[in-house]
């Protein structure tokens, strides 16, 4: 009996032992990664600092202005709610600017990278020389936009610019490339498809350099052409490609602002006054910074509805290797 009992001790002693052991591992396993998560945070902090000085705090407070009115020195003076709101969509400019926006879109996404695609797809060709076009395509992502803007405007002028003394030579009538409310969207779409088109040009370049030669060599075997090449195989492989420099390109668009206050500052009769202009004008030129947050949030609600439907439903479209 006593022996039954010195062996039950001695079991009790060994699963306390065991048990001492598991809560020591577990501790220092808890330890571990108390430290592992501490120098993960202080490698992300500069990050998070600048993420919530330049990003984080400047969406909440245009949140807290939206919902108050200002007086003409900018100052916080009363509590409106959403009067700030209900009065944009009653504002007959504010539905103008939308549909500015709007059809500023439509003239540079898809004509951007239609064109950028078909200029990947002639460099993509192993010839002599094509290094040259290659660098001559990428050419206007080295430049600032405030830069081209000005570049372009001298191309624009009426009287001394290039455009229309080209046109002259041709026996044409010049064209009121900025000062005309038929022509000014337009002119200013033109130029920005040319500034984005090094950067479109680039991303689908690399697209296209990403799909294995084995790809086009069977499909040569097998007797396909060009362009059936290029639509049965790089067009699916480079679907991905093309998906992400779309909803960059939209977003983009909806944030344009520099080359339409240089070029035109959303004139002639509010042709050009898109959504970005319309919060520069509200906001930091009339000082009504209430309405000028208002329109602040809802610009990052439509660029986040585009962008959901986008991911909803033209993700489907894409074919992921």
């Amino acid at each position: 009996m006593g022996e039954l009992n010195k062996s039950l001790g001695l079991g009790t002693r060994s699963q306390q032992r065991t048990s001492s052991k598991a809560r020591i591992r577990t501790g220092s396993l808890k330890i571990q990664r108390l430290r592992e998560n501490a120098l993960a945070y202080t490698f992300l902090a500069p990050s998070l600092i600048l993420f919530a000085v330049f990003m984080f705090y400047p969406m909440i407070k245009s949140v807290y202005l939206s919902l108050h009115s200002t007086d003409p020195a900018g100052n916080v003076a009363n509590y409106v709610g959403l009067d700030n709101f209900a009065m944009l969509f009653s504002s007959g400019q504010f539905l103008q600017g939308i549909k500015v926006t709007l059809l500023f879109a439509v003239l540079t996404v898809p004509v951007g990278i239609l064109l950028a695609l078909v200029l990947a797809a002639i460099t993509h060709s192993k010839l002599r020389g094509m290094r040259i076009f290659q660098f001559a395509f990428s050419l206007p992502m080295v430049l600032s936009v405030g830069s081209s803007a000005v570049i372009w405007k001298f191309l624009f002028h009426p009287t001394l610019g290039m455009f229309n003394y080209v046109l002259s030579l041709l026996h044409i009538n010049p064209v009121p490339w900025l000062t005309s409310p038929d022509w000014a969207l337009f002119s200013v779409a033109i130029m920005t498809i040319w500034m984005n088109l090094g950067f479109n040009y680039i991303i689908l370049s690399s697209g296209l350099q990403g799909i294995p030669d084995d790809m086009y060599e069977s499909a040569k075997m097998d007797g396909a052409g060009p362009l059936v090449t290029f639509w049965r195989i790089s067009m699916p492989l480079l679907s991905p490609t093309i998906f992400f420099v779309t909803v960059v390109s939209i977003i983009g668009a909806f944030q344009s602002f520099a080359q339409i206050n240089i070029l035109t500052k959303g004139g002639p009769v509010n042709s050009t006054n898109v959504f970005v202009y319309s919060i520069y004008q509200e906001a930091f030129v009339n000082f009504r910074f209430g309405t000028g947050s208002a329109q602040a949030i809802v610009l990052f609600a439509v660029i986040l509805l585009l962008t959901m439907i986008q991911f909803k439903w033209v993700e489907r479209k894409v074919h992921y290797q």
